[in-house]
């Protein structure tokens, strides 16, 4: 058999797998865009061409594929199976998906966003433990050879806090700002919305949101447990009942699950780009929380097949020793 056919099936097996894959992701965002509040038409003068659930799910799989706009849309025209399954009878402008951005409110996507959650959970299921980090996501439009050329190195970024499951490794909550605050000042916002979201037994955080009005918001306000480290200089006595409490019995088993949240911004910005290509604050936040969305759907995609595949193993396993060959 010559090198050549080998590579010819390698690539063929390479390309039955993403299309695999791509199909799987886009069924999964129907079903989820499908069951928020959000209308097929935006207005009943609308030309019906495209649905508001078909190109917010275009613009999912876009994210998802890692992709610019136009190269998104030339890739699209060659996938069959996606346009079927879209019910696409012409594929769009790539500056029609601009415009949808730009015209859809972010309630929606937030709407969008807690559906994938509670793909999750069963009704009334609670979180264990919750770890909060934050981090940046970079306003990247300028090429790097232009900001070298005229020496205006750009470094503006929009900073970003989330909350994670420790277990299902799943983005419960987020909140983003358009320049650099402290990170206490995300945390009563966030606590809150991932609290309202699914409810913890405990929040893990590190020692940059630590403060006692945190501490007696979690403790009082949410009536979980806060595990947060303490920061302190030499020579300095520890004010609060709380924080005293963490710097006499401060929990080393369940502080370390903190670190999870770091590998979730690691994961998020190695598979869906730390760059944001919007110009504009109002379309970077709608940029970051489709990240949020693509990212629970790509996790829950993940779980399933693996899930699937120890219920196939198993269940050939047990074909097995039942077989007569066997006996």
């Amino acid at each position: 058999m010559s090198p050549y056919h080998d590579v010819c099936t390698k690539c063929k097996e390479t390309i039955k797998k993403s299309a695999s894959r791509n199909i799987r992701f886009i069924q999964a965002a129907i079903s989820v865009v499908k069951s928020t509040h959000l209308n097929p038409y935006s207005c009943k003068f609308s030309k019906k061409i495209y649905s508001q659930h078909q190109l917010l799910v275009l613009i999912l799989f876009k994210d998802y594929r890692n992709q610019h706009y136009r190269e998104f849309i030339e890739d699209v025209e060659d996938m069959e199976g996606v346009q079927d399954i879209l019910d696409l009878s012409v594929v769009p402008h790539f500056t029609t998906l601009q415009k949808f951005l730009f015209r859809i409110k972010t309630l929606y996507l937030r709407f969008t966003f807690r559906k994938t959650v509670n793909l999750f959970y069963t009704n009334d299921e609670n979180i264990p433990i919750t770890a909060i980090d934050s981090s940046g996501f970079t306003s990247g439009y300028c090429s790097h050879y232009f900001s070298e050329r005229t020496g205006k190195i750009r470094k503006h970024f929009l900073k970003t806090s989330i909350s994670v499951d420790t277990d299902q490794q799943v983005i419960t909550g987020f909140v983003a700002s358009n320049s650099r605050v402290h990170d206490t000042r995300h945390a009563e916002k966030l606590l809150r919305q991932c609290h309202k979201i699914r409810k913890s037994d405990c929040y893990v955080i590190d020692k940059g949101y630590d403060s006692e009005a945190i501490h007696r918001l979690i403790r009082e306000g949410l009536h979980a447990n806060s595990v947060i480290a303490i920061r302190s200089w030499k020579n300095e006595s520890i004010g609060g009942t709380y924080r005293q409490e963490m710097a006499c019995q401060f929990n080393d088993i369940i502080y370390p699950r903190r670190q999870l949240v770091e590998n979730k911004f690691s994961v998020l910005k190695r598979k869906f780009n730390g760059d944001l290509r919007a110009r504009k604050f109002l379309i970077q936040m709608k940029e970051i929380a489709n990240k949020m969305i693509v990212c629970n759907l790509h996790r829950f995609l993940l779980f399933f097949f693996v899930k699937d595949f120890y219920r196939a193993k198993r269940f050939g396993l047990r074909r097995y020793y039942h077989s007569p060959s066997h006996e």
